[in-house]
Parts: C-alpha cells; sequence; structure tokens
C-alpha cells in the first residue's frame, strides 16, 4: 500500500503516470470488516474512489468559486482563470473515467440514509434551496460558515491498531482564514 501512496503523490504532477497509477488500482480490494462502514463504488477498486473524491473537491471548489464571485471578492482575471482551471479538470476526470472504463454518474455514491454524495448536475447553487440535500452541499455550508472539528483517528492492519491520531481541524473557506 506504501508504493501506492508513493506513486500517487509522483502521479498528481504527471497525467501519464496519474494514468497508470488509477488503472493499476482498479482492482485494488477494498475488503470489508465487521466494524467498519465501507462505501462501494458500483466498479470495485480505489480508482473510482480516488476519482470520486477528486470530483468532490472540484464541486467544493466551484461552489467556493461562485460564493466568492458573488461576494464580489474576485477580479475578471480571478475568475476566468478559475473557470478555466476547473474546466480542465472536469474534463481530465471525464477523460481517466474513459481510461479505466467508469461510468461518470458512478462517481456520486449513493450514501444511503445520508443522501447522494455530489447533487445532480446542476441542481446546486451556494446559498440556494435544492429539492434533494447532498454531502456536498453540507460540506460547503460548512466551509463557508467554518467549523472546528476535533477527534481520535485510529489506523490499523489486520485488527492491529498501529497508529493513533489526535486531531484538531479548522475547516474553512481561503478568504476567512486568510483574516485569521
Amino acid at each position: 500500500m506504501l508504493s501506492y501512496l508513493a506513486t500517487l503523490y509522483v502521479a498528481i504532477y504527471d497525467n501519464s503516470a496519474l494514468q497508470n497509477f488509477l488503472k493499476s488500482l482498479r482492482d485494488f480490494p477494498m475488503t470489508d470488516s465487521t466494524d467498519s462502514l465501507i462505501v462501494k463504488p458500483k466498479k470495485s477498486g480505489l480508482a473510482p474512489l480516488i476519482l470520486t473524491l477528486v470530483e468532490l473537491l472540484r464541486q467544493l471548489m466551484e461552489a467556493q468559486i461562485i460564493r466568492r464571485m458573488d461576494a464580489e471578492k474576485l477580479t475578471e482575471s480571478e475568475i476566468e482563470r478559475a473557470a478555466d482551471s476547473l474546466q480542465a479538470l472536469e474534463q481530465q476526470i471525464f477523460n481517466l473515467c474513459e481510461v479505466l472504463d467508469i461510468d461518470p454518474e458512478d462517481l456520486n455514491l449513493d450514501l444511503g440514509e445520508f443522501g447522494k454524495l455530489l447533487p445532480k448536475r446542476g441542481a446546486y447553487y451556494p446559498d440556494k434551496s435544492s429539492s434533494e440535500s447532498s454531502i456536498l452541499e453540507l460540506l460547503d455550508r460548512l466551509i463557508s460558515t467554518g467549523i472546528v472539528l476535533e477527534g481520535d483517528v485510529q489506523i490499523g492492519l489486520a485488527d492491529i491498531n498501529l497508529i493513533d491520531l489526535k486531531l484538531k481541524l479548522l475547516l474553512t473557506s481561503g478568504d476567512k482564514s486568510a483574516s485569521q
């Protein structure tokens, strides 16, 4: 698994390395234990899960850009650069889905009683109510208002606790964290 993480670090900076890395993860097993909640995408392996997380982050960034545009906190050139970057990232996600034979709709995980991870395309606009809520909307609102998370994380392997993390995390938009 460590080799996968090292490869991921390199792959972020090189598109061909990223494609090769995601291909190698396509069939990486995701095992289930009795006391863990594992959300399984329709296609197994880590590649769809990684693409799902990238798409979630892309949509969160898009919502933050919209919020700043509406508040007139971005210049025309910043808006143009952000739009170009978001379009390029979205196109890259579609390209990787095609290479890995993943339907982009499968990136929207159904989290049961918590709802869908992502809103339907075009159904969410920051600070506007929507008919079906999603985890993305919740995260966007939390980032917009700011929240402090505190907790413990235990990381283990084969039911052996190996690493204990004690975390305190401030989650807020970039323009708010710069002023604090």
